[in-house]
């Protein structure tokens, strides 16, 4: 065993003591968190403008704040932006995390000195904990890759601004410096094809023991080493053994990924945003990310069926309940007060809380009432996918709702690896898995209202296609699992 992976037995026992410590008082790690950002960002503008000098409980703050988007956020936003110091949080950010809006442009998410360690931290403990529980020291001693946007960063008003992806590169330790790839020049490469073919010809003769990015966009870097070198990816790496995922379900990719790899690998999943890093795998044994209580984060939970009434419940860590989807609420040591990051959650145990990540609020299908969510189609295909050969690459869903005969209908745009032998038995089984999870749907389909889901199968690299025309191939961009227009489909239809 080498020293570095000696010590890492050490410091992942330390940082599972730690975690238990704030874990086991999750109300009280939250209340010491909430007073300590009122108190903190007390004589900030925001603060003054909404009284927290007068704040002294919950129900103060939720009458005193009300929810907000980034759009509604937006007006401090800008001051901060235009380089005012003591708006949202004392001083100016460290960074602006840069991310694409959809009705703003650009969005300057604000990275503060206090923040930004969290960030580190998290992921830095994630992988202690996968140490602690498995004893897999090995993991410490190979390369390791993280497939990220680049860490080029600009300046505005005296502010840092890049990718979030590409602001935590710049502080990879020491220590791992020598472990990490890709090269930071290759890392720079701005045009993600460009940049994957590079990562490849960098490190196919590497040895690799952790992976890390999101699914779709490894799964890229994989098709590529295997085309490059013939062999599977596992064949390759013989000690990759850990693949670290983040911003989307792993699930639909999995079956695809062991064929690539060639056999079954650990993965730890990560919840990170430019917002915060709110939780990371604890247990290979336990469904769920542990929710981090102690991360300068203090979180609020809306029922997510109720988030557009005119004035919805604000649950705090000790009034939720297991199996309900919630719409994440977020105040932060970076100076965001009550934001919705428009991500849904579902607690699957709170003793500790550990919880998933359901879709978006904005994300759902209910151009009947159905009110289909992103977990469901993924639990679907999963469900599908358990009885079938069939190998899925990429898939979205929408509404089919004046089609040319028949009644209305869910399209399902499925990329294939490998195609079922009975496309239509396939639809059946995905439809008959969805109807078991949404009762709204179930109905509309015994009612005669809508009729079976149908599979349009989308040519080799079609939703490659769709996220360049975008603009937003490779990095941190995701595909929409679900929308209620049909803006993705009309593209992938003229691919069919």
């Amino acid at each position: 065993m080498s020293v570095k992976a000696f010590l890492s037995k050490y410091v992942a026992a330390l940082a599972v003591a730690k975690t238990k410590k704030w874990a086991s008082q999750p109300i009280v790690t939250q209340q010491r968190t909430f007073e300590k950002l009122i108190r903190c960002a007390a004589d900030t503008q925001f603060g003054k403008d909404h009284g927290f000098s007068e704040i002294r409980s919950h129900a103060d703050f939720v009458s005193r704040v009300p929810v907000r988007d980034y759009e509604a956020l937006k007006p401090y936003v800008d001051r901060v932006v235009a380089g005012t110091p003591n708006v949202l949080w004392p001083g100016k950010p460290r960074y602006f995390a840069k991310t694409s809006g959809t009705t703003s442009g650009a969005k300057y998410i604000p990275i503060t000195n206090e923040s930004m360690p969290f960030h580190i931290q998290a992921a830095r403990d994630a992988i202690l904990h996968y140490i602690h529980e498995t004893g897999d020291t090995k993991v410490v001693d190979g390369k390791m890759i993280f497939l990220q946007g680049s860490p080029i960063l600009e300046e505005k008003n005296g502010i840092q601004l890049g990718r979030l992806s590409g602001i935590v590169a710049h502080y990879v330790p020491k220590y791992l410096q020598k472990n990490r790839l890709p090269s930071w020049e290759t890392n720079c490469i701005d045009d993600w094809e460009t940049k994957v073919d590079a990562i490849v010809d960098e490190t196919i003769k590497e040895d690799l023991s952790i992976i890390s990015g999101i699914p779709s966009w490894v799964q890229m870097y994989f098709e590529r080493l295997q085309e490059k070198s013939g062999k599977a990816v596992g064949e390759l790496f013989p000690n990759f053994n850990l693949f670290i995922y983040g911003g989307v379900n792993y699930e639909p990719y999995r079956k695809k990924f062991e064929q690539l790899i060639g056999r079954k690998v650990n993965s730890i999943e990560l919840f990170p945003a430019s917002e915060g890093f709110f939780a990371y795998t604890d247990s290979q044994q336990e469904e769920g990310m542990l929710l981090l209580l102690n991360s300068g984060i203090f979180y609020e939970f809306i029922p997510a069926d109720r988030f557009f009434e005119e004035d919805p419940p604000r649950l705090t860590v000790g009034e939720v309940e297991l199996g309900v989807n919630y719409v994440l609420i977020l105040s932060t040591n970076a100076g965001l007060w009550a934001y919705n990051i428009g991500d849904t959650i579902r607690f699957t145990s709170l003793s500790p809380y550990r919880l998933v990540v359901t879709g978006r609020i904005k994300h759902f299908i209910s151009a009947f009432g159905e009110h289909v969510i992103g977990k469901e189609v993924e639990e679907a295909l999963r469900t599908a996918l358990t009885d079938s050969e069939a190998v899925v690459s990429e898939f979205t869903v929408a509404p089919q709702v004046a089609p040319d005969s028949g009644l209305p209908y869910h399209e399902w745009f499925i990329e294939f690896e490998q195609e079922p032998e009975d496309l239509a038995s396939f639809a059946l089984a995905i439809d008959t898995a969805l109807r078991k999870q949404n009762s709204y749907y179930d109905d509309l389909i015994s009612g005669s209202v809508l009729q079976v889901l149908k599979i349009s199968v989308v040519p080799k690299n079609g939703f490659q296609e769709y996220m360049k025309s975008q603009g937003k191939l490779g990095g941190q961009n995701k595909l929409p699992r679900l929308s209620n227009d049909r803006k993705i489909a009309d593209f992938l239809t003229k691919l069919l």
